[in-house]
């Protein structure tokens, strides 16, 4: 947790503040900065360091040769040993391989839960929940991630990749976002995952205007709305055959989420409405007033 407190120092935030908040010594930041017989600083993260954890953090499967070609592409010239050693110096690890029974623990949240289960919402664009689900084909697997406005259970966004990155995340999220341009805040909830925790979909949060927030870590009831929705699209479309291609499966869940859900697929809890009819009613009486 160490190397996070420099991190956060190095965007302003006082060191004292990071360790009552995280429950640490200053002693043992002290030990980290300062070793017996080297010059203070030495424990902070160099530059290079600092764009193979972004890179990383950014894309979990990427190991250090991925890192190493990312790093080209950004003007670092690294040899492939050295990456490595600087991969493991900051414990950096691909998702694929990492190793059975060492216990890895998944990053701390870059927000807070500020949804608590409550999956409702009185007008559209006040609360958006987010997921990424997986499915299998005969070429590989293929991820889907959907953001749903919980007010109107309208699927406003979503990206299809056969990589799970926070590329995927961040495209869902701008797709949602140039869709419905809210003019408000919005919350956008999401589960503790590497994708939502990277900085480019942070900096898609900041810059549209939008307010994240995290449930915890084992928890399915933190995000129970989008673990029900994918619920249901594996009932519906996963599940239904054995997909030869990845193009199938995507075409497959786009016509389902778009035509079928969004169109026809009627809620109780909507008042029998289907998302988009529950919207169109909803705005409806607002436009008239303001005419």
């Amino acid at each position: 947790m160490y190397p996070l407190v420099l991190d956060l120092a190095d965007d302003g935030i006082p060191v004292t503040v990071t360790c009552r908040v995280l429950g640490l010594l200053q002693a043992g930041l002290l030990q980290v900065v300062r070793r017996p017989g080297q010059p203070a600083g030495l424990g902070r993260r160099t530059p290079d360091q600092r764009r193979a954890v972004d890179i990383h953090h950014d894309d979990p499967e990427f190991g250090y040769r991925f890192i190493t070609d990312e790093l080209a592409d950004q003007g670092v010239r690294a040899s492939r040993n050295r990456v490595n050693r600087l991969c493991m110096s900051q414990r950096l690890w691909s998702v694929h391989s990492r190793k059975r029974g060492l216990n890895r623990k998944p990053g701390p949240p870059v927000h807070e839960d500020l949804v608590q289960r409550e999956f409702t919402a009185a007008e559209p664009n006040q609360l958006w929940l987010t997921d990424i689900t997986e499915h299998p084909t005969a070429e590989g697997k293929l991820y889907f991630c959907a953001v749903q406005d919980a007010c109107s259970k309208r699927i406003v966004g979503y990206a299809i990749d056969e990589r799970m990155t926070a590329q995927l995340a961040v495209t869902a999220l701008r797709t949602a976002v140039a869709r419905r341009q809210p003019t408000g805040l919005v919350v956008v909830h999401s589960d503790r995952g590497s994708q939502f925790r990277a900085r480019s979909f942070r900096a898609v949060l900041t810059a549209a205007g939008l307010q994240g927030s995290m449930g915890r870590v084992a928890s399915a009831g933190d995000n129970a709305a989008m673990e029900s929705w994918h619920a249901l699209l594996q009932k519906n479309v996963l599940d239904r055959r054995r997909w030869r291609t990845r193009d199938e499966l995507h075409a497959a869940i786009v016509f389902w989420t778009e035509h079928t859900y969004n169109r026809r697929r009627r809620q109780r809890a909507l008042g029998k409405l289907t998302p988009i009819e529950y919207e169109l009613a909803f705005t409806a009486p607002q436009a008239a007033i303001a005419a």
